[in-house]
């Protein structure tokens, strides 16, 4: 059997034959070999510095004389196998994923893809840029020659890209007009669909180079999934709620709104530049109220499932403005950033969310997910499941005679329980009042008290937290030792939102608890456990790993027992006087809901005397922001004084009552925004449960690394919350007879190879930060503009231009508060935007 012949190598000398037609690439070749001599230089030095695409690299190499035969060569070589392989299928086929009419000018148009997508051959995927090559019938560099000027040879990104922009607007504005015509969803849709997902930025006002290079990866990987085939959902919105908006509207006289719409569209227009392709039409913005009346939906779906309630929470009070403070607005002193009043701990009814209900179902779900392990982690200890014991001290002198008093500990180690030396409550736990502290020390200690919980509000000397504390006057009694009296304290590094608000002392096996003895003259007990080896000791005076219990009087009936036997042991000893049981704690707290702020989605709730708190029917959402507020940022909440808005008429029995005056929490908006994207025009529910069910979950989220813990973890709630509760979902497209049985089918094989148990997210990308040049003021911190310093020469310092200081210099992530932005339009301009995409995925991969 004849071997078919090999293919003819492409040999330098014979690769343009006599008589042969000239190719686009040849034409280019001579072109730029005809230039002035002059002209034929190296590439500005700038220029090599940048990491410039893979073809405009290539436009350089041309104008050399000393190789354009083998960079023509190599252009031919890499397409000229596969152009005889072209497939109109499939070219129409990715056509149609691009959102392109018929093509016609295709040589034109794959040029423009191999420009434009160098961040494709960044990750090498030359491979699709192959397949897409098989449908060309011309060769794609006559149109790139055009666009290289021939007396400079530098190429002219800024045509190129309005050539294509106004293209890609003609194009999406022919598509809309074409939508009423699609077909229905089908069962090969939902397995075809992607969906990528940047995390919606809040409108600040300016991109930075940060910005460019998050939009520039969920842009590639969009393209990429598109060139392949597949139905990709790339859609965009605003995080548009939240205090800057505020404060920009009380300093500069202007309504937040008006102050976050502008700041929308110029951000709009620069992703215009960096040539990002969102689906604009699935845009949203978390302050419109066609999207915050389903935020105030989702709350009530909470409200209706006992998922959120109401309690008094310690808030940050400005005791000059009177008005509630965010942890931000508390200086390193302890003082208000606006009035420099020392702050105050007030407590305020405020509403939270049950989000310690799902505390074990999202960590268990953390292992089914393909996220980064140091993201899973920092979630896993945010959520702290710490198996252990609460054990009962009940006081040794008890104010009332008719009523036991006792102070409730949490314990991961019950076995140290003989070691006890302390007992440290919160400084507001409710033993710190008059009512039950001695006469003798009660003034000192509340005043001590207040200044620690002062100290915890966000402001003061942090490094001092495990060390400041006050001696109540209070004893209590050894739960399984009667004979043994422990003194209470009230310490700083107790916090009465984790566990029982009371921890026990046992210094001779805790770093910190000794260090607190040290520090308060506290007696130490002696150690109680000792190493089972010899060798573990060491020369600490604080044994803090398992061992066995020493055979001392303390131990009494456990001493000899192994750590984990004498766990089990003492809280069965406890258990047996009724002062201890085993229990399984979590460092998760329930979701602080409430702000006491304008610009967030009002809380729907109307409070009446005689029904209490009752919801918002339905029918009455959204509940709008009253718009004829006066914003100073003193007095409290500014709902509290639209009087209009305020006063109201309870649902239930028609008598006057007020509206709640908190607004939500921002967390609460972007929850369930990539929900909204999946059918983000539905007038008549937050999103179809069909069409939530074939989006979810998002195939690939793409964001900082900054937002790993508290967006993350309340978005898998909310998801899970409204998964369970039927929303979306197979088992909620079960009960929905309109969709048909392979619909069902194909959500259903999408959810089993994907997150499960309603997870939003199956595979998240955390990019990192972009870092720029900050300036600070050294006795302040406050960060400063770059117009206030003046920039040294090389070899001399900055300095502020005010006060002559020498600034403190770091380098930090990129922020608009930091002053430390890179402007892209600069380089955009300069260098066009392929440069810049590419330029900033080089020097910082994800």
């Amino acid at each position: 059997m004849e071997r078919a012949p090999k293919p003819a190598k492409l040999v330098r000398k014979s690769w343009v034959k006599p008589g042969m037609a000239k190719q686009p690439e040849i034409e280019m070749v001579e072109e730029l070999k005809s230039m002035p001599k002059q002209e034929a230089k190296p590439a500005p030095k700038v220029l090599k510095k940048e990491r410039v695409p893979m073809l405009v690299k290539l436009a350089h190499r041309l104008r050399a004389k000393s190789e354009p035969k083998r960079a023509a060569k190599s252009i031919r070589a890499r397409f000229a196998s596969t152009i005889q392989e072209a497939s109109h299928k499939r070219w129409d086929r990715i056509a149609e994923n691009l959102s392109l009419p018929a093509i016609t000018d295709r040589s034109d148009f794959v040029s423009r893809l191999i420009i434009t997508s160098t961040p494709l051959s960044y990750y090498n995927h030359g491979s699709s840029m192959l397949r897409l090559s098989r449908c060309v019938r011309q060769r794609p560099l006559r149109a790139f020659a055009q666009w290289v000027d021939k007396s400079t040879g530098k190429l002219d990104s800024a045509g190129i890209e309005a050539k294509w922009k106004a293209r890609w607007a003609e194009i999406k504005a022919q598509r809309q007009r074409q939508k009423q015509d699609q077909a229905p969803l089908s069962a090969e849709d939902i397995e075809q669909l992607f969906y990528v997902l940047v995390m919606f930025p809040y409108p600040s006002g300016v991109l930075h180079m940060g910005h460019v290079r998050v939009y520039t990866i969920s842009d590639m990987l969009s393209r990429f999934h598109k060139m392949n085939g597949q139905r990709v959902v790339h859609p965009m919105g605003w995080d548009a709620f939240g205090l800057p908006a505020e404060n920009a509207a009380i300093e500069r006289g202007i309504a937040p709104d008006e102050w976050t719409r502008s700041n929308i569209a110029v951000m709009k227009d620069q992703l215009s530049r960096i040539l990002a392709d969102f689906d604009w039409d699935r845009e949203l913005a978390t302050c419109d109220p066609a999207y915050y009346k389903w935020t105030q939906h989702i709350f009530l779906q909470l409200f209706k499932h006992d998922m959120v309630y109401r309690k008094e929470a310690v808030v940050n009070w400005d005791p000059i403005d009177q008005t509630v403070l965010a942890n931000e607005q508390v200086d390193k002193d302890g003082r208000s950033w606006r009035s420099c009043a020392v702050v105050e701990q007030r407590k305020l009814k405020q509403w939270f969310a049950r989000i310690t209900d799902y505390a074990q179902e999202l960590l268990d779900d953390l292992e089914t997910l393909d996220w980064p392990e140091h993201v899973k982690s920092m979630q896993a200890n945010w959520i702290g499941r710490s198996e252990g014991a609460e054990l009962e001290f009940v006081l040794d002198m008890p104010v009332s005679s008719n009523q036991r008093q006792s102070i409730s500990v949490f314990t991961s180690r019950p076995d140290t329980l003989f070691g006890v030396s302390y007992l440290a409550i919160a400084p507001d736990h409710p033993l710190v009042s008059r009512e039950y502290l001695p006469a003798q020390c009660a003034d000192a200690v509340l005043q001590c008290a207040q200044e620690l919980i002062n100290r915890q509000s966000g402001g003061g000397d942090r490094s001092q937290r495990t060390k400041a504390g006050v001696f109540t006057g209070l004893y209590a009694r050894h739960p399984l030792d009667t004979n043994r009296r422990v003194p209470v304290y009230v310490a700083d590094y107790v916090l009465s939102e984790y566990g029982t608000g009371a921890v026990m002392g046992v210094p001779a096996h805790d770093t910190r608890d000794y260090e607190f003895c040290q520090a308060n003259a506290v007696p130490v007990h002696p150690p109680v456990i000792e190493p089972e080896s010899t060798d573990l000791g060491g020369d600490s005076a604080v044994f803090t790993g398992l061992g066995v219990l020493r055979n001392i009087p303390e131990n009494g009936a456990f001493g000899g027992m192994s750590s984990k036997d004498a766990h089990l042991a003492i809280v069965a000893a406890a258990a047996t006087r009724g002062l201890g049981k085993s229990v399984v704690n979590y460092r998760l707290r329930d979701w602080l809901l409430s702000r006491q702020r304008y610009w967030g989605a009002p809380v729907p709730v109307i409070h009446c005397q005689s029904c209490g708190a009752v919801p918002v029917p339905e029918s009455d959402l959204p509940v709008k922001l009253p718009e004829d507020v006066v914003l100073s940022g003193r007095g409290g909440s500014p709902l509290a004084h639209a009087t209009d808005w305020l006063n109201c008429e309870c649902p239930k029995c028609r008598q006057p009552a007020k509206r709640d005056t908190d607004t939500l929490d921002t967390f609460v908006d972007s929850s369930w925004y990539f929900l909204r994207y999946a059918d983000p025009h539905n007038p008549a529910l937050p999103f179809g449960s069909l069409a939530a069910s074939a989006a979810m979950p998002v195939d690939i989220y793409i964001g900082g690394v900054e937002h790993a813990i508290l967006h993350l973890l309340y978005s898998r709630f909310i998801s899970k919350f409204l998964w369970k509760t039927g929303r979306y979902g197979s088992k909620a497209l079960e009960r929905d007879l309109s969709v048909s049985a392979e619909l069902k089918a194909a959500v259903a094989r999408k959810e089993a190879a994907g997150a499960r148990n309603g997870e939003p997210f199956k595979r998240l990308l955390t990019q990192g930060m972009v870092h720029g040049l900050t300036y600070k003021e050294p006795s302040t911190g406050r960060f400063l503009k770059p117009d206030e310093v003046q920039t040294a020469a090389k070899g001399t310092l900055p300095r502020i231009i005010a006060t002559g200081e020498t600034p403190t210099v770091s380098y930090e992530k990129m922020s608009k508060s930091k002053y430390n932005g890179v402007d892209p339009g600069e380089t955009v301009a300069a260098y066009g935007a392929d440069v810049t995409r590419l330029h900033m995925l080089y020097l910082a991969p994800p």
